[in-house]
């Protein structure tokens, strides 16, 4: 790839980057509840809507921390005989700090649909990964095959400049151009670095002290992963909030027609008979030199009903029902509810909820779970690669190649009761599950599953020790106080 070449992919890039921004930093902004008030009508908006402004019942964030807190990543496992590297890579992944990186990334993934995670490598030949977000990355896949990565684009600014980097399979193109977008500096720094639109073009070599342009890397692949949620067969992933969002602007407006209510519920309400009532107009000594007719849109807004018939009669002002907005609020929960797959309990609405018991909750959940298990399925493979290309960063070439062929841990997202877990766990062992595997069931990462065996293998060969391990055992399946009482109540 030649330089001119080069642009021409980060302009290709840049533009369906800048295609889909919009989108990714509303549903950020959905997110964190900075939410304008829409479906209004003019007149009311007009009228009412600056007075709402700022204001959001945000059910987006609930819907997708629901999923969030199901997912963790326990590690890779290579087998007994790749141990060595098995750590390697597990230290790898905890040296990066990704057990935080990848809770932000599974977030980011879940509101805008893709978060991107990139690898590169220290001096010391250690691994470096940083998860991006998707307003400033973008990969380009092969045509023919979408599991082929063929290119990368990463893109950040400062106060001033803005910048690109293009990453191939062999080469990196580093790029620059003046920032167009001028910088609040009232705003935080990740505010102040984010590009809200930007047409392609207009970049000059980036140019490093003792670096080559282009810089050349020895991955063989393109050094970032896409993190995507549930993408369809040949289309985009999803997200999860998208959906949500019209509901959520609906709700939002519905609370401000309720409040509006309210506050003309909570007002003293005047009635004219006859006709209209004037308004003087006052000179600059303060003299009246004329008056003018008060205008309909000042009766409604000052609470006055004006009754020109002088046979008209007023009956009776009934107090304000305001119970109807509400029930509609919660119908609209209901609905968000079952379009996530988020369990009802999780948005405090009683909607399908009425009189279940502990095991209908459980089952409430059973969407929830199935969702996690989704996003584990598509997730997998794109950490295997990770871990792959964290290997090559390593120069460790065969661990590379084993990596793509490793097993990646999750933790179990049905969320058990301690007592519930022990219980399964029991019977499993009773079946003759290994120990290591109900470790895994029990979610224990791979550090502490070997320290715990270590510790097992220490008290089995310390015989004092496993005498009284044994004696504790012996006296935990000794008869309950409920089956003695039952035995009790038998035998008398």
């Amino acid at each position: 790839m030649d330089v001119l070449e080069a642009v021409q992919k980060v302009n290709k890039l840049y533009e369906r980057l800048d295609a889909r921004r919009e989108a990714v930093l509303e549903r950020q902004d959905y997110y964190l509840g900075k939410q304008p008030l829409r479906f209004a009508t003019e007149e009311w908006a007009a009228a009412n809507a600056k007075r709402y402004e700022g204001f959001s019942d945000n059910w987006c964030r609930p819907v997708a921390d629901a999923e969030n807190e199901r997912l963790r990543h326990t590690g890779i496992k290579l087998g007994k005989d790749n141990e060595q590297g098995q750590d390697l890579l597990n230290g790898w992944w905890d040296a990066n700090e990704l057990d935080a990186q990848s809770s932000q990334g599974f977030l980011a993934s879940i509101i805008t649909a893709r978060s991107y995670a990139l690898v590169w490598g220290d001096r010391d030949d250690e691994p470096i990964v940083t998860w991006e977000r998707a307003d400033q990355c973008e990969i380009e896949y092969s045509w023919e095959n979408r599991r082929q990565r063929t290119a990368a684009l990463k893109t950040w600014a400062d106060e001033k400049i803005e910048y690109a980097t293009l990453y191939t399979d062999t080469e990196v193109w580093k790029f620059q151009r003046d920032r167009v977008q001028p910088v609040n500096p009232r705003h935080s720094q990740s505010e102040q670095g984010t590009i809200h639109r930007a047409h392609p073009g207009g970049w000059r070599p980036r140019e490093i002290k003792s670096e080559m342009w282009p810089l050349r890397h020895p991955f063989g692949r393109v050094p970032m992963v896409e993190i995507p949620n549930r993408p369809l067969l040949g289309n985009d992933p999803l997200s999860e909030i998208a959906g949500v969002m019209g509901m959520q602007d609906a709700a939002n407006l519905l609370w401000a027609y309720l409040f509006l209510a309210a506050d003309y519920a909570s007002m003293d309400a005047r009635v004219i008979f006859g006709t209209a009532p004037k308004i003087p107009i006052l000179d600059d000594n303060g003299q009246k030199i004329g008056e003018r007719d008060v205008k309909i849109e000042d009766i409604g807004g000052k609470r006055l009903i004006l009754i020109t018939d002088p046979n008209g009669k007023i009956d009776a002002f009934e107090a304000a029902e305001l119970d109807g907005f509400t029930k509609v609020v919660e119908v609209i929960v209901g609905h968000i509810a079952a379009q996530t797959r988020t369990p009802p309990t999780y948005l405090v609405t009683t909607t399908g909820m009425s009189n279940v018991n502990a095991e209908g909750l459980k089952a409430s959940e059973i969407g929830l779970v199935k969702k996690s298990l989704e996003f584990h399925l598509f997730v997998s493979p794109e950490l295997r690669e990770l871990y792959s290309l964290m290997a090559i960063a390593a120069n460790e070439i065969a661990l590379s190649k084993l990596a793509r062929r490793g097993k990646i841990g999750w933790a179990n997202p049905e969320i058990r009761s301690e007592a519930q877990l022990a219980d399964a766990l029991i019977k499993k062992k009773q079946i003759g599950y290994p120990v290591e595997y109900l470790l895994e069931l029990d979610g224990v990462e791979d550090g502490d599953m070997k320290r715990i065996l270590e510790m097992i293998a220490a008290e089995q060969a310390d015989a004092q020790l496993d005498h009284a391990m044994r004696e504790l055992n012996d006296y935990g399946s000794a008869p309950g106080f409920g089956e003695v009482l039952s035995g009790a109540a038998a035998d008398s």
